[in-house]
């Protein structure tokens, strides 16, 4: 059922567009065919799920053919690094005149240079729509410390500069609060004045 259908006061042009303005990185899900040829596709709806147990999730449009091949097989999402522009438009359809480099060392087809590299056994699938929601576990993962590639708007984008008094330290235990509810860490919200 279409937008326009359920009376949404937008068209899909309009939520791509909103979907658009949440900046990602840029994944390739691969995986074997039933015929043991490597697949791929690019992909930028990849989260992550749960650390206990360790799960990701990748979200594809139904009518793809790596749809089809997730189906109860394990996969690895590769975290593209900066270097791997052609990369990602390679497995987006537009294909290179050289096939870009894997490497098959276990169950899956890796592709070399990433930034991050998460090998995974099936979970679950679930209903998204027009697409579907593929949950993997983590079993074997690679961080190589390259600068990944980022999307935004419609076009790749590389990481800039430090938002001023943001700088972490990313080996912080995060400290584990009781449930206060959805907002947690807000005990009070200062309504927008409405002048008279």
């Amino acid at each position: 059922m279409t937008s326009e259908a359920l009376g949404a006061p937008f068209d899909t042009h309009e939520l791509r567009h909103a979907f658009g303005t949440f900046a990602t990185g840029v994944t390739v899900v691969t995986c074997n065919a039933d015929d043991g040829v490597p697949h791929g596709a690019t992909v930028n709806a990849f989260t992550a799920v749960s650390l206990d147990p360790p799960l990701a999730q990748v979200t594809l449009t139904r009518t793809s053919r790596a749809a089809r091949y997730l189906e109860g097989a394990p996969f690895a999402i590769n975290i593209l690094s900066l270097d791997q522009l052609d990369v990602a438009r390679h497995f987006a359809g537009r294909v290179m005149e050289d096939e870009p480099e894997w490497t098959l060392d276990g169950d899956v087809p890796i592709l070399t240079r990433n930034a991050a590299t998460l090998e995974c056994r099936p979970w679950n699938i679930y209903d998204g729509g027009d697409h579907i929601i593929v949950v993997g576990e983590v079993i074997a993962l690679d961080v190589t410390g390259r600068e990944p590639l980022l999307y935004f708007g419609g076009t790749f984008h590389e990481i800039g500069r430090l938002v001023d008094g943001a700088a972490g330290d990313r080996t912080a235990e995060v400290p584990e609060t009781p449930d206060d509810g959805w907002f947690a860490g807000a005990r009070s919200f200062k309504p927008l004045s409405h002048e008279p």
